[in-house]
């Protein structure tokens, strides 16, 4: 192998690191099928502290260690099937990392009750900008399937998610397949623990190696005293080099009617 040869693979193998190293850590949550009932609106803060993360700058993208998340979220649901929401992006850290880093909307339908699918479906699509000091990409689209289905005291959910690049260093990279999965118990009638898991693992004609892919598991808990209240926090653990590796989230809602 030529020296060339060895400089462009070396080359390669960074940009990939460097794209999976700007993790989305603004929003984490495995979607439910529902949409926000019409008329409704939910308006919900997204926290979380990465304890162990990325220390180094990488690219001009700042580092994630010891890095506080608080992302704004208002959805509407406009009928019984079809809700947008609206995300707002925060950044508060040491070294300029305190900022707004970008907002996104998000239109999403869902299969009416009155099909009477054997699970619950939804479909999300959501597009919008990040300062680039926080993500290589700055402009990108996510489409994000969902299916949920409730077995008695257990609770299933799906989210086989694609991320693509539509601005910035990954703008030539296919679809990223990104799935995540939530699976909890009701152990009463208000609080409901499990786990959940979030991947980024490469396009879908090659993903990438393992250690090169995003991969994180959350112990979470979910809190239900109030239908118009939403309550879930969680520890979450990074199971590759390439994703942070201790982060606290907490998410809290409410819904007006």
């Amino acid at each position: 192998m030529s020296h060339k040869q060895r400089i462009s693979i070396l080359c390669v193998f960074l940009l990939i690191t460097v794209s999976l190293m700007a993790q989305d850590n603004y929003e984490i949550q495995v979607y439910a099928s529902p949409t926000m009932a019409k008329g409704s609106t939910m308006v919900e803060l997204h926290s979380n502290f990465v304890f162990n993360g990325e220390k180094n700058t990488i690219d001009g993208v700042y580092p994630t260690h010891h890095l506080l998340h608080e992302t704004v979220e208002i959805t509407h649901g406009w009928t019984d099937w079809f809700e947008t929401g609206f995300y707002f992006f925060n950044s508060i850290g040491d070294a300029g990392r305190t900022a707004y880093v970008g907002s996104h909307i998000r239109p999403r339908v869902m299969a009416p009750t009155k099909w009477h699918w054997p699970v619950g479906a939804s479909l999300s699509m959501e597009v919008g900008y990040q300062s680039p000091k926080f993500d290589p990409d700055d402009w990108t689209l996510e489409i994000r399937p969902i299916v949920d289905k409730q077995l008695n005291k257990f609770y299933l959910a799906l989210n086989p998610t694609f991320d693509k690049s539509l601005h910035g260093l990954n703008k030539n990279q296919g679809y990223i397949f990104s799935p995540n999965f939530k699976g909890s118990y009701n152990f009463t009638k208000i609080i409901a623990g499990g786990v959940e898991y979030y991947g980024s693992l490469g396009p879908l004609n090659h993903f990438f190696p393992y250690q090169q892919q995003g991969q994180q598991l959350f112990a979470a808990v979910d809190l239900e005293w109030s239908p118009d209240w939403e309550v879930n926090f969680g520890y979450g653990w990074g199971l590759t080099q390439s994703t942070d590796k201790s982060i606290f989230k907490l998410i809290l809602g409410y819904r007006f009617h």
